[in-house]
């Protein structure tokens, strides 16, 4: 009898970028944007669907910061700790859209209390990797990431299009 594929739990879109620009607030009342930005490194929009818990997380992010997507100056490729780069992360709760018709439903998605919560700790996670290397802390790489729940304005340089999407 043929095994049934369990339903992902998450979902991450990996770029590799030369620089990338979020804005993370909008201007308001005579107050400028507010904007966070990264230079070479790795964009990673992530999106949590039901089911998914604070067990997961930490399988995401060791996956994520170690697959070998970027390219270094000898044209290898090397995980994003071992470029050593900088991380963007998003919040993309449109890539657990499945379309039905000519619409885009979501309701495979996690909760928006429970997401926030996965997403917070996948946030802190990255940064205690990236923090972590040698080779990171050296290079003075950073991770910059959006607010979760809110329509974000991102302006990316890349050097490809080089797009992964990976299940978890």
């Amino acid at each position: 009898m043929a095994e049934v594929p369990r339903p992902a739990l998450a979902r991450a879109l990996l770029q590799q970028c030369t620089s990338a620009r979020l804005q993370v607030k909008p201007p308001e009342h005579g107050a400028e944007a507010e904007w966070v930005e990264i230079e070479r490194g790795l964009v990673i929009y992530i999106c949590f669907f039901k089911g998914a818990d604070e067990d997961l997380v930490p399988k995401i992010v060791n996956m994520l910061l170690s697959v070998k997507l970027s390219e270094n100056e000898s044209g290898e490729y090397v995980s994003v700790l071992d470029l050593p780069g900088d991380v963007l992360i998003i919040p993309q709760a449109t890539l657990g859209g499945k379309l039905k018709g000519k619409k885009m439903q979501y309701h495979a998605n996690i909760e928006k209390e429970k997401g926030l919560e996965l997403y917070s700790q996948f946030v802190t996670l990255c940064e205690k990797e990236l923090s972590a290397s040698t080779r990171c802390a050296e290079a003075v790489v950073c991770v910059k990431h959006g607010t979760y729940g809110n329509r974000q304005v991102l302006k990316l340089d890349t050097n490809g299009p080089y797009t992964h999407l990976i299940e978890f």
